[in-house]
């Protein structure tokens, strides 16, 4: 079960998974459910899961193996929580926005990686920064100045880095509000 510490620093607080078994029973049953009733539609329904899986498992195998990284390596460890922490500084919005616009791959793969860097205190406006920076798709740029020139192009990015830094400030103040 994931666990989180509490105010006072003590010993993690542990949470339940109920809601997620839950989850998985209800989509099951009503998986069970189409295939009595409609089994081409769910049999096409399951072919383009597995497709969708096909397409997120290697970009999921390297988010694990950063993970697995970060929990083995000690270095790996103390650089990435170096970079992300709340000293990071300059350092850390470059990292940020530098690993957002360079990340691929459906942004739910990533998950797992962030909540270990938020885990490890990594600060919430770089996690916020990183994931809005993500807009900027590296392969898709040439396309973009192609039909709106290339001005327009730097001037989006620009913005969208700019706009990743203030998302990730207001993410952070409203957290700290909230706590």
């Amino acid at each position: 079960m994931p666990s989180e510490q509490n105010q006072d620093n003590q010993a993690p607080v542990r949470r339940s998974n109920r809601g997620a078994w839950l989850f998985l029973l209800v989509v099951t049953a009503i998986y069970g459910l189409g295939w009595l009733t409609m089994p081409g539609f769910i049999e096409r329904s399951l072919g383009h899961f597995v497709d969708m899986l096909k397409s997120i498992l290697p970009i999921l195998g390297i988010v694990m193996l950063l993970i697995g990284l970060l929990n083995l390596s000690p270095w790996m460890d103390k650089q990435l929580t170096r970079l992300s922490d709340r000293n990071s500084g300059l350092r850390g919005w470059l990292f940020a926005l530098a690993a957002g616009v360079l990340s691929h791959g459906p942004i739910y793969a990533w998950y797992p990686l962030l909540q270990q860097l938020r885990e490890k205190g990594s600060r919430p406006a770089l996690l916020a920064a990183f994931l809005y920076a993500r807009s900027i798709k590296l392969p898709f740029l040439p396309l973009m100045a192609h039909y709106f020139g290339l001005a327009y192009t730097v001037i989006v990015s620009l913005l969208i880095l700019l706009f990743s830094i203030l998302n990730g400030l207001t993410v952070e103040m409203l957290l700290k509000r909230k706590g």
